[in-house]
């Protein structure tokens, strides 16, 4: 499998770069091969005399990939100039990629953290899955959220195609994976028992019976409210290591492959976000 890691040569993708824990997640998901890119502005001239932007992105670049073949992986490195998102998105279509991987630096206790707007930008526009990596700032050095990045995973489901396109991902979580919290958050206006409606705990119990079956421990959860506020809470009870979730709903907003549940929880959660878009834009 192949996965895009974007790389912007900051200490803090360092930190995610050398972190052997984070790197044996990848390979258990199934990846062994990486294609290491990093975007350059275009209005960035490094061709002009005592500007050495070029020789420090190339260091910075052969670093990373020495370090990341140590690990096993087999990298291919791309130095490209142009807009972040498009660059990454683009390239992960050309390489047919199975993941994108982009770090998204900071935390706040609020909760008020915005994520920075490449990554919203690649998350808005991905249809390859896409796992938001968070890296946080302690005693001046850089370090990543969770580094072992798919041992207890929240799944959040609105039962729609694109939800159930992201459950699929367990099949590759599944030796990386040891427990999972799957929620279903129903609106007041839609009750659980209301006439003709589905029963979303039984749903989800079967959702957590095939996991048993591929030896993870689940569990369930049906809570009501505002759906990003409940996944939120959610995790805060059940402290994963990564939220995984459909990047799209059932908003009828079509034209977005971003919905705004998936927005907003990748924005405000502490855990790492997998992301996966609806399998008819693939």
């Amino acid at each position: 499998m192949r996965a895009v890691l974007a790389t912007d040569l900051s200490d803090a993708i360092e930190a995610a770069i050398t972190s052997q824990p984070c790197l044996e997640c990848l390979g258990r998901y199934g990846i062994d091969e990486i294609d290491l890119i990093t975007v350059t502005s275009p209005n960035v001239t490094t061709g002009i005399p005592g500007n050495n932007l070029g020789k420090q992105t190339k260091r910075g670049m052969e670093r990373q990939k020495e370090h990341l073949e140590e690990e096993g992986f087999t990298v291919e490195t791309h130095v490209m100039r142009g807009t972040p998102h498009r660059r990454i998105n683009g390239l992960a279509d050309r390489v047919n990629a199975d993941l994108i991987i982009v770090g998204s630096r900071g935390k706040s206790p609020l909760k008020q953290r915005f994520i920075g707007g490449t990554v919203r930008n690649v998350a808005r526009t991905a249809v390859r899955p896409l796992l938001v990596q968070r890296i946080v700032e302690a005693d001046d050095e850089h370090e990543v959220a969770n580094e072992h990045l798919f041992k207890r995973i929240l799944y959040a489901t609105d039962f729609s195609e694109n939800a159930d396109h992201a459950f699929d991902q367990f099949h590759n979580l599944k030796t990386a994976t040891e427990e999972a919290l799957l929620v279903h958050v129903a609106p007041p206006e839609r009750r659980p028992n209301a006439e003709g409606a589905a029963d979303p705990q039984e749903r989800l119990d079967e959702l957590a019976a095939k996991l048993s079956e591929m030896g993870i421990d689940a569990q369930t959860s049906v809570r009501e409210g505002v759906a990003a506020d409940e996944i939120l809470a959610a995790e805060d009870e059940f402290d994963p290591t990564t939220i995984l979730m459909g990047s799209r709903g059932q908003s009828p907003m079509r034209r977005l492959l971003l919905g705004s549940v998936s927005e907003t929880v990748t924005a405000r959660a502490d855990s790492n976000v997998l992301l996966v878009p609806p399998s008819r834009v693939r």
